[in-house]
């Protein structure tokens, strides 16, 4: 089930759509906003006109889907990932796998494409005893080819990618309890300097994200709590309680900067200003 909800005026769920029969995993706004893809559990891709309810693109994946991301310039590709060790990019026009990219993991968590395009992360369930070879893997978009797997060497796992929007810098939020910074340039030098955290994760997928002027670092926590970090000293400028379960989403309104969202582990949505 997919909802679209009156964020700013009444906090009403404006429409609902039933296209899938397992949980809904990723939705994506296309750039016009007039469009949502989804994908999820039931292995099913759907791109829906929020006018109509018209089912405008929908085909059924190899495998259960965790994570979507469109192109940043060509808006009618976007890639997905889940449950195989490969990744896959289609073309919304013709309904078509256009590209695929192999790893040898078990499971795709998150995408970001860097800026332009050209190159996109991956992080993965593949930690090893030693290191965490291929926890994050850096692809050239155009030819598949794995630029580099040794970005992240520490043993956790990683649920959530965000990019910078005016540094050359992106985040990753980690099951060790904090938030590192990397470098979106090759070859995507993780700063020691600097490390977010005083949030629990413990576990849960719990997402991050910047702020639109990119002087905040919003995130979730599995005590329900939103703690909110500067981006430049890395210091808690303010936390409080959201929900009762874990907050598993923090993010921000693209056009009304001081409003944001969160959701929960229940299922709980809350509209924040």
């Amino acid at each position: 089930m997919q909802e679209v909800w009156d964020a700013v005026d009444t906090g009403s769920c404006l429409k609902t759509y039933l296209c899938h029969s397992g949980a809904v995993r990723d939705v994506q706004w296309s750039s016009c906003g007039r469009m949502v893809l989804s994908g999820g559990f039931d292995s099913m891709l759907h791109l829906t006109d929020i006018e109509t309810g018209k089912q405008l693109f929908s085909s059924e994946n190899e495998f259960k889907i965790s994570t979507l991301k469109f192109h940043p310039i060509d808006r009618n590709v976007f890639v997905c990932g889940g449950f195989s060790p490969s990744i896959r990019a289609w073309d919304i026009r013709d309904c078509k796998v256009v590209k695929v990219y192999k790893a040898a993991v078990q499971q795709t968590l998150d995408i970001l494409f860097l800026p332009e395009g050209k190159e996109f992360l991956s992080s993965t369930d593949s930690v090893s005893r030693d290191s965490a070879d291929r926890t994050i893997i850096a692809w050239d978009f155009q030819t598949t080819a794995r630029i580099s797997n040794q970005i992240f060497h520490e043993r956790y796992t990683c649920p959530c990618l965000t990019l910078h929007p005016k540094d050359s810098t992106f985040v990753a939020q980690t099951n060790g309890n904090y938030m590192a910074l990397f470098s979106t340039q090759r070859p995507y030098k993780i700063n020691k300097n600097k490390r977010y955290e005083e949030h629990k994760v413990e576990g849960f997928a719990v997402g991050c994200e910047f702020s639109p002027d990119g002087t905040l670092l919003a995130t979730g926590s599995s005590e329900g709590r939103v703690f909110l970090y500067n981006y430049n000293t890395s210091r808690v400028v303010r936390n409080f309680p959201a929900h009762n379960q874990a907050c598993v989403s923090v993010t921000f309104h693209p056009v009304l900067p001081s409003l944001f969202a969160t959701s929960d582990w229940g299922g709980e949505i809350k509209i924040w200003q």
